[in-house]
């Protein structure tokens, strides 16, 4: 065909798409009504883990499968919207790497809050003034991020689902790099650029910020001091700075795993993980005793650390995260057992095991 048949072909496409599209809403209002007649939670995380598994599985033409995602993630978000629409919170100000998860995530349509900490992530879901948070807790190269595990342990809050980003941390300036003698970024982004910092400003101070937006602030700011940041595209979009460098992260897989944290449980989706912690008492074996349930289960741990627990001098807390869901079995009748050999044990959420990267 020629060009302007072949144009004609797209337009016929188009229509029919948007056609598509509109029937599709009106399915999902009607879908809406029932939730709201029933109370149910909009975000059903097991059913979205259902549908991009089955487009994947349809996908079988000339687009990627990340493009077909990013295309029913925008889909899915008006979704929500026509639904009733819901609150996330996030750590902001906007432009953070928490602020492009929660867009990887939930879409355009949906009300994103930035907080000033994790702890006010928190407290808005648990006050009901947003319905979701979303809170990095672990990153490939940094491990986790401490500050948002240790809260966990005193919310009644659930995870309810999990993304993996990408990250691509960019060196962020109005200046020249000769003219760089102080590198403001988040604690998490420091450790990530560690060994690049090392070669290439080994004499720069290094000022950790409470975001990396709050870093591009500074960085504009204070210029003529020789102010730069360490953070992400969007950061510099939003706040007029140069992209001096990119892709300065020491690792180029790192990825940061991000907890979508709610008041809901999510229902196993065959393909489960499950994150909780745990202290053992003080007698010789009881840690192995409890390792030992896992591995007479045949449980994969696929994390496990330790943090003092600050509620008890020298007592310290097990973070784990297990394959599985822990209203299925093995792993329902493990954590029974396991909890025997505990003083504490408490479950943050089981959730849909990510599938991809964004």
């Amino acid at each position: 065909m020629k060009l302007p048949e072949l144009r004609q072909e797209i337009d016929k496409l188009d229509r029919q798409i948007v056609a598509l599209l509109h029937e599709r809403a009106s399915l999902v209002h009607q879908v809406g009504l029932i939730k709201q007649d029933s109370q149910s939670p909009i975000f059903v995380p097991e059913r979205e883990a259902d549908l991009y598994r089955k487009i994947a599985d349809l996908n079988g033409g000339k687009l990627p499968e990340g493009s077909l995602r990013a295309i029913y993630r925008e889909i899915i978000s008006c979704s929500f919207s026509l639904e009733g629409g819901f609150k996330v919170a996030y750590l902001g100000p906007a432009g953070t790497w928490s602020h492009q998860a929660s867009l990887k995530q939930f879409g355009s349509s949906v009300e994103l809050m930035p907080m000033h900490g994790f702890a006010a992530v928190f407290d808005a879901v648990e006050r009901h003034e947003a319905d979701y948070g979303v809170i990095p807790i672990e990153n490939s190269t940094g491990g986790s991020v401490t500050d948002a595990m240790d809260l966990f342990i005193g919310t009644t809050l659930n995870i309810c689902a999990q993304i993996q980003l990408r990250i691509c941390n960019c060196l962020l300036g109005n200046i020249r790099l000769e003219e760089i003698k102080t590198l403001y970024s988040h604690p998490q982004v420091l450790l990530q650029c560690r060994q690049w910092i090392r070669n290439n400003f080994p004499m720069a101070d290094l000022v950790e910020t409470s975001s990396t937006t709050a870093a591009a602030q500074i960085a504009v700011e204070k210029a003529s001091e020789g102010a730069a940041a360490l953070g992400g595209a969007l950061a510099a979009e939003l706040f007029g700075l140069q992209i001096l460098e990119s892709n300065i992260q020491d690792k180029a897989s790192n990825t940061t795993r991000f907890a979508i944290i709610g008041h809901q449980k999510t229902q196993p989706t065959g393909n489960d993980r499950t994150s909780l912690c745990f202290t053992v008492r003080h007698t010789a074996g009881s840690l192995v005793s409890v390792l030992e349930k896992f591995k007479q289960y045949g449980i994969s741990l696929l994390r496990i650390e330790s943090r003092p627990s600050k509620i008890i001098d020298w007592e310290y807390v097990f973070y784990v995260d297990a394959a599985g869901h822990a209203e299925q079995e093995p792993l329902k009748t493990c954590l029974d057992e396991v909890a025997d050999h505990c003083s504490i044990l408490k479950v943050f959420g089981s959730y849909p095991e990510a599938t991809s990267l964004c």
